[in-house]
C-alpha cells in the first residue's frame, strides 16, 4: 500500500495579477469619462457628516466611544475604521 498520498498529483497554480488588472479596467472604463472622482469623494464625506448629526447626547457619546474604539471611523482625511 502507498502511503504518499501526493503520488501522481500535479501542482496547479494561477497568477490572477493580469485578471485583476482587467477587471479594474474594465470597472473604470464603466464608469464613463464623466466620472469624477474628486466629486464622489466630496458627495461621501457630505453623506457621511449627515449621517451621523443631529445626534443627541447618548447618541454622541456612543459614536464617540465607536469612533474610540476603531469601530466607526474618526473626522480624518481618508477616514476608514481601524478594524
Amino acid at each position: 500500500m502507498n502511503q504518499d498520498n501526493t503520488t501522481g498529483l500535479i501542482p496547479f497554480t494561477i497568477d490572477l495579477t493580469f485578471e485583476e488588472a482587467r477587471r479594474r479596467a474594465e470597472v473604470v472604463a464603466a464608469l464613463g469619462p464623466d466620472w469624477d472622482p474628486m466629486a464622489t469623494l466630496r458627495g461621501e464625506d457630505e453623506a457621511y457628516a449627515l449621517l451621523y448629526s443631529g445626534l443627541d447626547a447618548e447618541q454622541q457619546r456612543t459614536y464617540d466611544l465607536l469612533v474610540a474604539a476603531g469601530v466607526l471611523p474618526g473626522e480624518e482625511p481618508g477616514r476608514a475604521a481601524s478594524h
